[in-house]
């Protein structure tokens, strides 16, 4: 079973309730639920959705890998695949994948297991190698807290790891979400 339109649309709705001042921010998602393609697809363009994951450690520090084909430093996180049930459930499967953190390790704070802390829609170049175009990602941000773990990267997508403080996050509304939870 695949994360559904439904569920997409259902946690876009809760998220734009927290907050209704970034309609605008998402305005290219909710036109392409409109549509019939697959969001859910890595292989439609022009937007697809993928899900990252703000892992929090005690300090208040946040997990951030540097991503091999980007060539930046990002949240851990990536496509939904067709076994995520859910867009929180990618964002563990993500983390645990791309650092080796339990998902029993990530604990969510009150409410943002059901509202991500963020949803960026930001453009990916294209990847001649990957034979992808330039295109955008809908990417659902879940915070977490993460228990002490040891990290293990998944070196064909990752090339280091560390624990910044959350105003190193690639955009000013994510630090500030990630340093309010």
């Amino acid at each position: 079973m695949t994360v559904t339109r439904e569920e997409i649309r259902s946690v876009l709705e809760r998220y734009l309730a927290a907050h209704p001042d970034r309609d605008s921010d998402v305005l290219p998602l909710a036109e392409a639920l409109d549509t019939p393609h697959d969001v859910t697809s890595r292989t439609t363009y022009p937007l697809h959705v993928t899900c990252s994951s703000a892992a929090i450690d005690a300090t208040g520090r946040v997990l951030m890998i540097h991503h091999r084909a980007l060539n930046r430093w990002l949240l851990p996180g990536g496509h939904v695949e067709p076994g995520d049930r859910s867009l929180y459930g990618a964002a563990l499967r993500e983390l645990e994948e791309e650092t080796a953190i339990p998902w029993q390790h990530a604990v969510s704070p009150p409410t943002h297991d059901v509202i991500p802390v963020d949803i960026d829609v930001h453009e990916i170049p294209a990847n001649a190698a990957k034979q992808e175009p330039a295109h955008l990602h809908a990417d659902f941000r879940f915070a977490f807290w993460a228990k002490d773990s040891e990290i293990s990267i998944q070196p064909d997508e990752v090339i280091a790891f560390a624990w910044r403080p959350p105003a190193d996050l690639p955009t000013p509304r994510l630090a500030a979400g990630v340093a309010a939870v």
